[in-house]
């Protein structure tokens, strides 16, 4: 058994089967667990997925968000354990792989349009 083949089988254990479709231009919300003291509680985080890194165990998708005026975007792993969930809230459709024009664009300039339920 090579150690290719040997690592793919320790990766698949850790997976997560219950995720989602998610696309590029989805609106999502995920809900992330938080240490505060000794207690642990979720907390959502909603935004709009404007990058997606396929890799295996090591996917990630990057959510941006408006708070206050200001763009946030953070990155998650979605295999990762500090996440509970993630749900899709709204599918939009978008011709680019990734969205990054959208940092440059303020208020109603960043609406997409919304996909038909054919997909």
């Amino acid at each position: 058994m090579s150690l290719h083949t040997l690592l793919q089988t320790i990766e698949a254990k850790s997976l997560k089967t219950t995720l989602p479709q998610i696309d590029i231009g989805d609106t999502v919300k995920v809900g992330v667990y938080i240490q505060e003291g000794n207690k642990q509680r979720v907390q959502p985080y909603q935004g709009i997925v404007i990058a997606q890194r396929r890799a295996g165990l090591h996917s990630t998708i990057t959510v941006r968000r408006i708070f206050q005026g200001v763009g946030i975007e953070r990155i998650f792993n979605i295999h990762s354990p500090v996440l509970q969930n993630i749900e899709v809230i709204k599918r939009a459709k978008v011709r680019r792989a990734k969205l990054y024009y959208l940092r440059d664009r303020v208020g109603k300039a960043t609406r997409l349009k919304p996909r038909s339920n054919d997909r």
